[in-house]
């Protein structure tokens, strides 16, 4: 099952459903296609369909996993679980009676704190009156330069507890980002073959809006030809801000 991981942010991962596509630049190096082919190549069975059986492909169409669901009731200790790493869970494909259940089982394990992450802002805020958010569930969208800016407006819309940003890959200034009614903020820089740098002004610039609105700020990496090459500091020192919903929950 999908249980931990290495990412900074977060503690576990857990993907409902698999696969998805290009939407914007933030895509181009899509660290998650580039393990669905390996994990095809190593015979994994969630990552066989390629949404056309007639054709053979990276295993990265969108699938969803019935048996997936049942996942995090198996957990005995609480954690924070990051959902579909490995996919969108409002891509157009995914339909809304699965991402329904997906929230029905957030609610029905409620030691867990859930974070979903998406690039599909609009459909999130159609859908989100269609959805209960329970307290525990985080809600994020992907922000990697100033023409993504606007899925934070419709971010600002959904009733969740904690919303945050993740700016990651960090491929441009930010010039204009409003804080209001966001709890969080991540950035980091593209690792991996082909990686674009990011430029420092660019951190500096967001950690300073953060700074001035009151928001927690988390600086995960800057990247490079492997997610460590270049570390984490900023400034000399390490960025790990948690929301308070976060560190309350904890005690």
């Amino acid at each position: 099952m999908s249980d931990r991981t290495g990412i900074e942010w977060t503690e576990a991962t857990w993907n409902p459903t698999t696969g998805c596509d290009r939407i914007s630049a933030g895509c181009d190096n899509c660290y998650a296609l580039a393990l669905a082919k390996r994990l095809k190549a190593m015979g994994s069975l969630k990552y066989q369909n390629d949404g056309d059986p007639r054709t053979s492909g990276p295993g990265f169409g969108l699938t969803t996993h019935e048996a997936a669901l049942r996942i995090p009731y198996g957990w005995r200790s609480p954690r924070t679980v990051f959902v579909n790493s490995m996919s969108d869970l409002f891509h157009a494909r995914v339909p809304l009676d699965f991402v329904q259940r997906v929230f029905e089982v957030m609610a029905e394990t409620p030691q867990h704190t859930y974070q979903i992450l998406t690039k599909r802002a609009r459909r999130l805020r159609k859908v989100a009156g269609s959805l209960d958010w329970p307290p525990n569930v985080w809600m994020g969208v992907s922000v990697e330069n100033a023409e993504s800016l606007d899925r934070i407006d419709d971010l600002r819309t959904v009733p969740a507890a904690v919303r945050f940003l993740s700016c990651e890959p960090l491929l441009g200034p930010l010039d204009g980002l409003n804080l209001e009614n966001i709890d969080w903020v991540i950035v980091g820089g593209e690792s991996g073959p082909g990686h674009r740098p990011m430029e420092t002004a660019w951190v500096e610039d967001v950690r300073d809006a953060c700074d001035e609105a009151d928001v927690p700020f988390f600086f995960k990496q800057w990247g490079g030809s492997t997610p460590k090459a270049n570390g984490r500091e900023l400034d000399g020192r390490l960025w790990d801000e948690m929301p308070a919903y976060r560190l309350e929950a904890a005690r």
